[in-house]
């Protein structure tokens, strides 16, 4: 691998991160004290949360169980859930389970665990539960599904013949893609449950950059840079959370599929992700990879 094709991911990578910040900087000097979205009742609703015991997936998970939902935390770590249950319940639940800028190793199922974490396994997740999920939606009250990427899609390449990253490792470059086609799968399922008249929606979310503990794995640089300055130019956790629980619980989010949300408001993905051609490649590889024939809704 040269120096070039592990460099490029690299930088791309961290420019689009200062974008962000600088963005999330100048909206909370503007804001001063943004004031919460205040979300209805959700009693007798229920909501799967994908790595819902720490950070913005706890977050989440906290927020939508004040709101009356049943919530189911889905994880690695039972023993991880059931503290974060205990948490909650002494202080009173979307997919966002993932890896960020790990080294080169495969998960249990031997994908590149970027792109099998971040993924693979909630397109797999999704189809598994769509059959419920299309019972459960009514005319007025669809069911919805949240997906969490980031800003680095706009930065991310897809090479649908070396998913798996296999020529040239780049854990930089791994991320983005992931994250790219996590809007690329959103796009296309949305396509496919409006084609087939299910009353489910399916939509993308952007946190911005967060305080999380996912930055593990990044150079002593930049955990320095970020322990000097994510108080101020990082958002928190639950303010990381606040686009995905709008998605899935906001009456404005009522029907509305195949959107791309950042701070609670529709934007424009990366040009690449309306590419339906695109779509529909990666979603027949993933169902191969995957093992299984086209998922619960058939491509057109």
């Amino acid at each position: 691998m040269s120096l070039l094709s592990a460099l490029v991911p690299l930088l791309r990578v961290y420019y689009i991160g200062f974008l962000v910040i600088l963005h999330q900087l100048r909206r909370r000097l503007h804001l001063r004290c943004p004031s919460a979205s205040v979300f209805p009742r959700q009693d007798g609703k229920v909501a799967i949360v994908t790595g819902g015991a720490k950070g913005i997936g706890y977050q989440t998970v906290k927020h939508l169980a004040r709101l009356g939902m049943h919530v189911i935390i889905a994880g690695n770590s039972e023993s991880e859930g059931q503290e974060a249950v205990r948490k909650i319940q002494e202080e009173t639940l979307t997919q966002k389970a993932g890896v960020m800028l790990v080294p080169e190793r495969k998960t249990e199922d031997g994908f590149e665990e970027h792109f099998g974490l971040n993924y693979l396994g909630h397109f797999l997740l999704t189809n598994l539960l769509l059959d419920v999920l299309k019972q459960s939606g009514t005319h007025s009250h669809k069911a919805r599904i949240v997906t969490v990427s980031s800003a680095t899609h706009y930065v991310g390449k897809l090479h649908l013949n070396d998913l798996q990253s296999r020529c040239s490792y780049s854990p930089h470059g791994a991320y983005a893609q992931s994250k790219l086609a996590l809007v690329l799968f959103t796009y296309q399922l949305q396509h496919l449950l409006t084609a087939n008249g299910s009353h489910v929606t399916a939509n993308v979310v952007d946190p911005g950059v967060v305080n999380t503990d996912l930055y593990k794995h990044v150079c002593w640089v930049v955990k320095v840079v970020k322990w000097m300055t994510a108080w101020l130019l990082f958002k928190t956790p639950e303010e990381g959370a606040s686009t995905t629980i709008y998605a899935a619980v906001s009456p404005e989010m009522e029907g509305a599929g195949g959107c791309y949300l950042y701070n609670e408001e529709r934007t424009k993905s990366v040009d690449i992700a309306y590419d339906e051609e695109l779509q529909r490649r990666l979603w027949t590889e993933s169902c191969k990879m995957v093992g299984i024939t086209h998922g619960s809704i058939r491509v057109p």
